[in-house]
């Protein structure tokens, strides 16, 4: 009997030397891949293991001169552009951005509102049509680096999007002057035996308001609805299951440590792994939610 083929791409809650991304979160020495988001409980690292060539990794740090991320959003995704579109992985599938101080500034001077704003004069309508997966998340520190990590493939991933929430890149004017420029999540390798489920970064929003400020669980148990939701939608797009409980590796940013205790009883009762859970601190976009969630769901 044949061997069955290995995944294209698994995730693991764990330090590989071997892996294509290799995410650590806060270590003692800088990298482009060390998350500046301090590791409050849970593993340490994350590692994305690709067979077969047809994924790549790019990661690009471009300095805030002067604090001005709208300038380093638009050079840091020019010269993402530039490095992938070229090449033989032109599809961005994943994009992770983390920043200081995202919450920064009132009205449309607010940080995480000029990053939106930079990223979107620097990207082409292939990005939009439809933008990637993805998590922008306020990184612990001082302004002075934002950070850029992409993962790219040969082909196309499948956009999803929450039917309980407005696509982000509807978001009305209330949201700032550009809309941000992510999908809810996507399906990765649906052609093969082995497809994933991508969750971007997931918060407490229905339609695009944000819900239950003020109380930690409620956002939680909200934001789980939420990830059930797009998990459902995954199911409905490809025929195949992605089950909460076999979540791969979850990272769940919280903007108070003190909300640490409440989160692992919460997420005690969703099936996942403790051991596959890394709570790291870290702000969300918006200002008024305190915890926000994304994973990685193989299919059933």
């Amino acid at each position: 009997m044949d061997s069955p083929t290995p995944p294209r791409l698994r995730v693991l809650a764990d330090d590989r030397p071997d892996a294509l991304i290799a995410f650590r979160y806060a270590p003692a020495a800088p990298s482009p891949l060390a998350v500046d988001c301090a590791r409050l409980a849970g593993p340490a690292a994350e590692a994305w293991l690709a067979e077969g060539g047809h994924y790549a990794l790019q990661a690009i740090e471009v300095g805030e001169n002067g604090g001005d991320i709208e300038t380093a959003a638009a050079e840091a995704y020019r010269r993402l552009l530039a490095a992938v579109r070229p090449s033989s992985h032109p599809y961005l599938l994943r994009i992770w951005n983390y920043f200081a101080a995202i919450n920064a500034g009132e009205g449309d001077d607010e940080r995480y509102r000029r990053f939106c704003v930079g990223r979107a004069a620097a990207v082409d309508g292939m990005f939009n049509d439809p933008p990637p997966a993805a998590t922008a998340i306020g990184a612990d520190g001082l302004p002075g680096r934002l950070q850029v990590v992409a993962l790219c493939a040969k082909a196309p991933a499948l956009a999803l999007e929450n039917p309980r929430q407005t696509p982000a890149w509807r978001y009305p004017r209330e949201h700032g002057p550009v809309s941000p420029g992510f999908s809810r999540g996507a399906v990765l390798d649906a052609d093969t035996a082995t497809p994933r489920l991508l969750a971007s970064g997931t918060a407490s929003i229905i339609g695009h308001v944000s819900q239950h400020a003020g109380d930690f669980a409620g956002q939680l148990r909200e934001s789980l609805r939420n990830l059930e939701a797009l998990l459902e939608q995954g199911r409905q797009r490809t025929g195949r299951h992605f089950p909460l409980a076999g979540c791969e590796s979850l990272r769940v940013y919280l903007r108070h440590p003190r909300d640490l205790a409440t989160a692992q009883a919460l997420l005690a009762a969703s099936g996942i792994a403790p051991g596959r859970i890394s709570y790291l601190r870290g702000d969300v976009c918006r200002r008024e939610l305190d915890v926000e969630l994304e994973g990685v769901f193989p299919a059933a």
